[in-house]
């Protein structure tokens, strides 16, 4: 298995940061063929996404996230920012994880598909993403 861990900085707000380029050049790094490509976020406060991005989508996650998971008092988990607690329940949403099928060295994503780190975590800019290839 050949993995990587890269760096992602996203900054004091809320953000849908697209992965795709990174998880591509992953791909051209492992001199990819067929397998598995396995994305993983080692943090308890954000998650992945597949969506189609730059058509509004990605500001539509984010306010149906802010929807269900109001940043208000309401939550046991109450260290950090006001309203952090929402944060700790986003990965029961968006999985800390996503899996891609690779064939010929190409993620089978569908058109408009993208892989996205999702974070709305505003105490911490900055995140770790790590990529796995399982060769098939």
């Amino acid at each position: 298995m050949y993995s990587t861990e890269i760096e992602v900085r996203t900054g004091s707000v809320a953000v849908v940061h697209d992965l795709t380029k990174d998880a591509e050049a992953f791909l051209r790094d492992a001199d990819a063929e067929d397998g598995i490509l396995h994305v993983f976020v080692p943090h308890a406060t954000s998650g992945l996404a597949i969506l189609e991005t730059g058509a509004g989508s990605d500001e539509d996650l984010l306010t149906a996230l802010d929807e269900l998971l109001p940043r208000d008092g309401r939550w046991r988990h109450q260290h950090g920012s006001p309203g952090h607690g929402r944060d700790h329940v986003l990965p029961a949403l968006l999985p800390p994880f996503a899996t891609i099928p690779v064939l010929g060295g190409v993620m089978t994503l569908g058109t408009w598909q993208s892989v996205c780190l999702v974070d709305t975590n505003l105490d911490n800019p900055v995140r770790r993403v790590r990529f796995s290839l399982l060769e098939g």
